[in-house]
């Protein structure tokens, strides 16, 4: 898969808030996952962590892709329960699996 086929995998799954440990097909082991709010250092940790807070009730609208021959970034709105918040991913790749995800936004809609 492509990048960008990694990223909208991911999006796809995580979205959908069902079968988040099929994540682990396209996750490395070592994964490193960093956002505002939490920080992971392996795929175990990650998943473990979705599966007891599951995704729910949310959506987003792709606004635009970017990608290079490992990386993609997607920009996108995320809508969640009447909040609405403009979000970046970048995905690093390597082998066909996703090594590092950095999710970016304005902390301030969500506190």
């Amino acid at each position: 898969m492509s990048p960008l086929d990694l990223a909208l995998e991911y999006m796809n799954i995580f979205f959908s808030g069902v079968k988040i440990e099929t994540l682990a097909n396209i996750f490395a082991k070592d994964l490193v996952f960093e956002g505002p709010f939490h920080r992971f250092t392996s795929a175990d940790d990650y998943i473990k962590a979705l599966l007891s807070e599951p995704p729910v009730e949310c959506e987003y609208k792709l606004l635009k892709t970017f990608e290079n021959k490992s990386d993609v970034c997607l920009v996108y709105q995320f809508f969640k329960l009447g909040v609405s918040a403009t979000m970046a991913q970048v995905f690093e790749t390597k082998n066909g699996k996703i090594t590092k995800i950095l999710l970016l936004f304005d902390t301030g809609r969500f506190l």
